[in-house]
């Protein structure tokens, strides 16, 4: 009996008429569709650089603190924060006034925008007492962006020098003291980060009362708080703030709301 092999061989068939694609033709839509590939391929890239361009231009907006030079961007695109106002934070040492840290001081302007109508009828003629104490006292989403500018600073005297403003703030509300509270904003930061000039801390809070620590885009802490949301809003807008000037434009923004 005569063996019978099968061979099969694959033929593209046209989907328009249904007949075979001879391999001339079957060549070039080979070719064509590659090409189309390639074209989607360069099209999107395009957009893709065309996008990132929008946002690299988005994020060029910025706002110098005079006194360091620092620059903050006027929006968090992250965030969908905006830029109230730039400050620096001193301390004296030696007899020395050190430039520490300079800080921008965002929040959600629309939610603030919402609170101030909704508790003042009319704006004031220059920022109150009560419109920086119902920012302080509120739940609304803040952040305050430090960038260390004081190139010996170990996190170690970061951690004091926090326990010492949020201690005394928590005074200023409570009329006593909490050294545990204090102690959590920093949580589990090891001294053995490094602190160069430049370095970034962010401290926000949270919806739910909740403050927030980033180092080097680190999470290192996230506790649950009123009273530390509070104390620390507090350090930036109450009676004694970090900078006088800062709290100023702040309250400048606030005003512009309405």
């Amino acid at each position: 009996m005569e063996d019978v092999t099968s061979k099969t061989e694959a033929i593209e068939i046209d989907p328009k008429t249904g007949s075979p694609i001879d391999e001339t033709k079957q060549e070039n839509i080979i070719c064509d569709g590659a090409k189309t590939d390639k074209e989607k391929k360069e099209k999107g890239d395009q957009e893709s650089n065309g996008a990132a361009v929008a946002i690299k231009q988005e994020e060029i907006l910025l706002e110098t603190e005079p006194k360091t030079g620092v620059s903050f961007p006027v929006k968090l695109l992250q965030h969908g924060k905006l830029l109230n106002a730039v400050g620096l934070r001193k301390k004296s040492m030696l007899g020395m006034g050190l430039k520490i840290y300079a800080f921008g001081i965002y929040a959600d302007n629309e939610k603030l925008k919402e609170l101030m109508q909704s508790k003042i009828g009319k704006a004031p003629s220059k920022p109150t007492k009560e419109m920086y104490q119902m920012v302080i006292d509120s739940d609304l989403g803040m952040m305050v962006r430090l960038v260390i500018v004081f190139s010996g600073l170990s996190m170690s005297m970061v951690r004091k020098n926090f326990d010492e403003g949020l201690g005394a703030a928590i005074k200023k509300l409570t009329g006593g003291k909490n050294e545990d509270l204090t102690k959590k904003i920093m949580g589990e930061a090891s001294d053995d980060i490094k602190l160069t000039s430049g370095s970034v801390i962010e401290i926000s809070r949270l919806p739910g009362y909740v403050l927030q620590t980033k180092v080097m885009g680190e999470i290192v802490s996230k506790v649950e708080s009123e009273l530390l949301c509070r104390a620390y809003i507090y350090m930036y807008l109450g009676e004694d703030p970090f900078d006088k000037e800062a709290k100023e434009k702040f309250g400048s923004s606030i005003l512009s709301m309405f």
